[in-house]
């Protein structure tokens, strides 16, 4: 069972970076997907990036260009570069896994049958 805790938000201007990172325990070898989600206050949990092991990601389009999915498998962590960061951006970010073959599109799969962390908040002021 893989266990995921983020870290790295924080309080940013607009036009600002963070990287989010997302430490996690337990094995994501073989077959896996990771991925960001974020929720703002009174929106529904949004899918932000994802990352198969084979390489390919898929982004949200309101973060294709800015937001970058990364993994460093010798430390463990699944990363998130956000760059050119907007109020819009300001949410909850959490992180999610899903070990093992699955089929479907990647944030309905990490959304229905991930492992969540906390989540660590990300407030962009204008």
């Amino acid at each position: 069972q893989v266990q995921l805790a983020e870290s790295g938000g924080g309080s940013v201007h607009a036009g600002g970076s963070l990287r989010l990172s997302c430490k996690y325990s337990g094995f994501l070898t073989g077959d896996y997907l990771v991925g960001w989600f974020r929720k703002a206050p009174g929106k529904d949990h949004e899918g932000v990036a994802a990352l198969h092991y084979d390489g390919s990601r898929s982004y949200a389009d309101s973060v294709k260009g800015r937001f970058l999915i990364s993994r460093d498998g010798a430390k463990n962590i699944v990363y998130l570069q956000m760059n050119s960061l907007a109020p819009e951006d300001t949410a909850v970010y959490y992180c999610a896994a899903v070990v093992g073959s699955w089929s479907g599109p990647m944030f309905s799969t990490l959304r229905d049958f991930g492992t969540w962390g906390q989540g660590t908040q990300v407030t962009v002021s204008s």
